[in-house]
């Protein structure tokens, strides 16, 4: 079954950076278990809201620049938690991300405060570049 991404999903994607836009959308046609953006890009006001309730450990994430996603499993007009969704997901989004020869980085997969609905594109590939006014 293919899947797509709904208005909504599309909506939480505006100012994540393209590549990670070409895995979702080619995740989304490949993967076995529906799912839509929960979120994309970040306010440093939501990211200190997350750090603050303990759903976020960093106030230096990835969401806040561009270069991160949560996709919440959607199943029977609900998202579900259960991780063996998560791993499904995962799958199609590295499948997505090989196929488009991009990197991508699953929360999952941390040894420390896995995070199931949580890709990113590593620093490495994609570092974050500060842009300095010059004065006039």
């Amino acid at each position: 079954m293919s899947y797509t991404l709904g208005k909504r999903s599309r909506q939480r994607l505006e100012g994540v950076h393209p590549d990670l836009v070409r895995i979702v959308e080619r995740a989304i046609e490949i993967t076995d278990v529906d799912f839509m953006v929960l979120e994309g890009l970040r306010t440093v006001e939501r990211q200190e809201e997350l750090f603050s309730s303990g759903a976020s450990r960093t106030m230096n994430s990835r969401h806040l620049t561009g270069h991160a996603v949560d996709l919440g499993a959607y199943v029977a007009s609900s998202v579900r938690w259960d991780w063996p969704l998560y791993h499904k997901i995962a799958d199609a989004m590295k499948q997505a991300a090989n196929e488009l020869n991009i990197p991508i980085q699953w929360g999952g997969d941390w040894s420390s405060f896995k995070d199931g609905p949580h890709f990113q594109l590593p620093h490495s590939d994609y570092p974050v570049i500060v842009k300095v006014k010059e004065a006039a």
